[in-house]
């Protein structure tokens, strides 16, 4: 038995007995939910998913050597998904790590909304857009959840789109089966529709625009470490006010959508409709048609891009989602 093994033997023989030095070590150290990253921690060492380990089981001592190298990195407060090398979103595992920004679960009410708009249509009109896409969990669910879609990633960060062409290529399986396509663009979200780049041959013909821009303020910093320490910071900030992503998204959303489409933008729980012009449906039922976007959007100088806007809370009851429809 080598030197590395011997120390970490101490007793804990069964599963049971290391989920509960995990957890307590865990929850020590003030990680969230210690009971269920070691678990997960666990069950990844060995090889089985969460609700298939048996309590009784015995733990090698090689597994528990693997299990504190990977303890020790969560109590060091790197994200558990960095740690595993995946992501849960929706109903499809999606492959991360530094460089890209991590899927959470609120974000799974945003594509839902998306998606029960794009499946009430017909089959030609199922085209959506995911403006930075990073891991491409929005556009992925998307493709697979509607069947005869074709949908459009678009990411500016060069580390990230690697994770969204790496994702895709996981899924094409699945998107093959729904019939749909997804097709990666490496491009910034506020300037694709413009002429010359990506999206251009799209104006006026998409159907949904979904997006989960950077949108904290450049002054301010993180509370987790996890997110302070590990997420990439072009996923995060958006100059002094957390929205100038947004902005450009919106301006991208508005060439890009047909009459009546519809535009999704995730956005901080301080960002709601209390925020007025400070949040995302003040911002997005101020924005008028200026002369370069009446002549590519057909919107008259001065009138209202957006009717029907709306701002919509997460399953916490917080401000999380602005909707809107693109004028007639």
């Amino acid at each position: 038995m080598s030197w590395d093994v011997a120390q970490t033997t101490g007793g804990r023989v069964t599963v049971r007995d290391v989920l509960f030095d995990a957890e307590r070590r865990l929850s020590t150290a003030a990680v969230p939910s210690p009971s269920i990253d070691a678990a997960e921690i666990v069950a990844f060492v060995l090889g089985v998913r969460r609700n298939r380990m048996i309590l009784q089981d015995l733990v090698t001592p090689e597994q528990r050597v693997r299990v504190e190298q990977l303890l020790t990195k969560r109590i060091s407060r790197v994200p558990l998904q960095h740690i595993l090398g995946v992501a849960a979103f929706r109903h499809i595992e999606l492959q991360v790590g530094p460089g890209v920004f991590i899927p959470r679960p609120e974000t799974e009410l945003v594509v839902e909304v998306g998606i029960r708009e794009l499946r009430a249509l017909p089959a030609p009109e199922r085209i959506a857009v995911d403006l930075c896409a990073g891991s491409g969990a929005i556009a992925l669910s998307i493709g697979i959840e509607v069947d005869g879609c074709l949908v459009y990633a678009v990411e500016v960060d060069d580390e990230a789109v690697c994770w969204t062409r790496r994702n895709l290529a996981a899924q094409e399986r699945a998107l093959t089966a729904a019939g749909s396509s997804v097709d990666v663009l490496h491009d910034d979200a506020t300037v694709v529709a413009d002429a010359g780049h990506g999206l251009a041959r799209l104006v006026g013909q998409v159907a949904v625009i979904i997006s989960n821009p950077p949108y904290i303020p450049a002054q301010m910093v993180p509370r987790e470490p996890e997110v302070r320490d590990h997420e990439p910071k072009v996923a995060l900030f958006a100059g002094a006010d957390g929205l100038d992503v947004v902005r450009g998204v919106l301006r991208t959303a508005a060439i890009l959508l047909k009459p009546g489409g519809l535009v999704v933008i995730e956005h901080a729980d301080v960002q709601g409709a209390d925020a007025g012009l400070r949040g995302v449906a003040g911002l997005t039922r101020s924005m008028l048609a200026d002369e370069e976007l009446a002549l590519v959007a057909n919107v008259p100088v001065g009138h209202a891009v957006w009717d029907s806007v709306v701002d919509r809370q997460d399953l916490n009851g917080l401000p999380r989602f602005t909707i809107a429809r693109r004028t007639n």
